[in-house]
């Protein structure tokens, strides 16, 4: 799994997908902004290149940053040189989120680990990282932990079956809904992916040691828009936008919407 998905993300523009796809950026950040303390010290653990860490960097806070793939861990550095914030990081390091023994027992005030979850399709490897991810983090601090809805998936499944093979059979998506697994037959694709049950989320993470804060659609009720139907919205004024985007903001909280949301942001604190 580590060499598939280490080289999916070499040929991926993360960084630009959150860029293309911002509301699930928006969306979090909200929620993050709003729960962290006013300062601390925080691992950004599976990051990517890094554009989470950049944008909590500029608010002042010091990161750490990890991710599988060194390849996003070289974009995240130069990322940091050009906004001039490489100060802020204590750290750039390539490491596997379920083996995070570079770093000692209640080190963070708080943690993100905004993607490897769904990429780990074995119970054993889920619970791995996020025994870690509680190993690392100081009692009381925060919890940011992104997942992926086997709902939405099959929503997407039956919408666009040729894009997502095997989910493009009957037998293919009972698979799928049977296991929360899914691995694209066509090569070069997503890489293999986990996807959950929403009513299994909170228990889960309550079950090794966190107490759940809340579970947000990051995606929300705005995630299937597209470029025109923003245009549209913008289009009515700054006034009228700012309200269009404080109901989404509210609505990502919706638990009914939960299922709307191709990606999930779990927030929990560490007992």
């Amino acid at each position: 799994m580590n060499n598939k998905v280490i080289t999916y993300y070499n040929a991926f523009d993360e960084w630009g997908r959150l860029d293309r796809e911002p509301i699930e950026f928006i969306i979090n950040m909200h929620h993050i902004q709003s729960l962290l303390p006013p300062q601390g010290h925080i691992l950004d653990n599976g990051a990517g290149p890094g554009k989470y860490s950049i944008e909590l960097a500029k608010l002042g806070y010091r990161m750490t940053l990890t991710d599988l793939t060194p390849k996003s861990v070289d974009i995240a550095k130069i990322k940091a040189e050009e906004y001039q914030i490489e100060d802020q990081f204590d750290g750039f390091y390539a490491a596997d989120a379920r083996d995070l023994s570079l770093f000692p027992d209640d080190r963070y005030d708080a943690a993100l680990m905004l993607g490897p979850l769904y990429h780990l399709q074995t119970e054993e490897g889920r619970v791995q990282a996020v025994q870690e991810l509680h190993r690392v983090t100081k009692p009381g601090g925060l919890v940011f932990v992104a997942m992926m809805s086997r709902t939405r998936f099959l929503t997407t499944s039956l919408m666009h079956p040729e894009m997502w093979k095997p989910n493009h059979t009957v037998q293919g998506i009972t698979d799928f809904l049977r296991t929360g697994t899914f691995d694209h037959a066509d090569e070069g694709r997503f890489t293999g992916a986990y996807y959950f049950n929403i009513d299994e989320i909170n228990p889960f993470m309550e079950s090794h040691g966190f107490e759940t804060v809340k579970l947000v659609g990051s995606s929300s009720i705005a995630g299937a828009m597209q470029p025109e139907q923003w245009d549209y919205w913008e289009q009515q004024g700054d006034e009228a936008f700012r309200q269009i985007m404080d109901m989404v903001l509210k609505n990502s909280e919706n638990p009914y919407m939960l299922g709307s949301a191709s990606h999930l942001l779990y927030i929990g604190r560490k007992k």
